[in-house]
């Protein structure tokens, strides 16, 4: 069975170890981090947007729908996943689900989507998020559109900020893929992880 799932890159990190800036802009082999990310995920979703204040247009080269935090204050992950949930209300009244992802993240599987629609199912899960080499990546995620009501009022009403906070509540499916030779959720956070992730997109493929 399949389900309408819409994608949502979280590209809203303030990039402070790199000194400031959009991560998903740095660049690896000669293209942006969020070009590869895009590659990998867009043909696994029906539909992808970015989660990023500020001016949208600098993401504008890339042709996607800009979703700002309808949160204030930069609460973090959870609002950008809100922010996609409510847009997918919105504009995508079909799509039951999203998956999310984060916008530092270049070798992502490709298989990430159904390997999770497919653990929600077996589990009879209401969410489900990725692993790897045992250790839990809580911002890659599947998440019901039908929860938004419920993930706002933790965040407004409970000021809850924590993502494995918000998911102990539901039932969760955990889905884990091997970290070698390239671990698929590779995050760049410092400029030395730019160069470890230029050795590793040689052998990503």
């Amino acid at each position: 069975m399949t389900h309408e799932t819409l994608g949502v890159v979280l590209a809203g990190g303030l990039a402070r170890r790199m000194g400031g800036g959009d991560k998903p802009m740095r660049e690896i082999g000669g293209r942006t981090i969020l070009d590869h990310v895009i590659e990998r995920l867009a043909p696994q979703c029906d539909g992808l947007v970015l989660n990023a204040n500020g001016d949208p247009a600098r993401f504008a080269a890339f042709g996607l729908p800009v979703v700002a935090d309808t949160v204030a204050d930069n609460p973090g992950p959870l609002a950008g996943v809100l922010a996609a949930l409510d847009w997918a209300a919105q504009n995508r009244p079909q799509a039951q689900f999203v998956v999310s992802v984060a916008g530092d993240c270049p070798f992502l599987p490709r298989d990430l989507v159904g390997r999770l629609h497919e653990a929600r199912e077996r589990d009879e899960a209401e969410l489900a998020v990725a692993a790897s080499g045992g250790r839990s990546h809580p911002v890659i995620g599947l998440w019901k559109v039908a929860l938004r009501g419920e993930l706002r009022h933790a965040l407004v009403e409970e000021d809850l900020r924590k993502i494995d906070r918000w998911t102990a509540r539901y039932r969760l499916a955990t889905v884990d893929w091997p970290a070698e030779p390239v671990d698929p959720f590779f995050n760049a956070n410092t400029v030395e992880d730019l160069s470890e992730a230029e050795r590793l997109a040689k052998l990503a493929g």
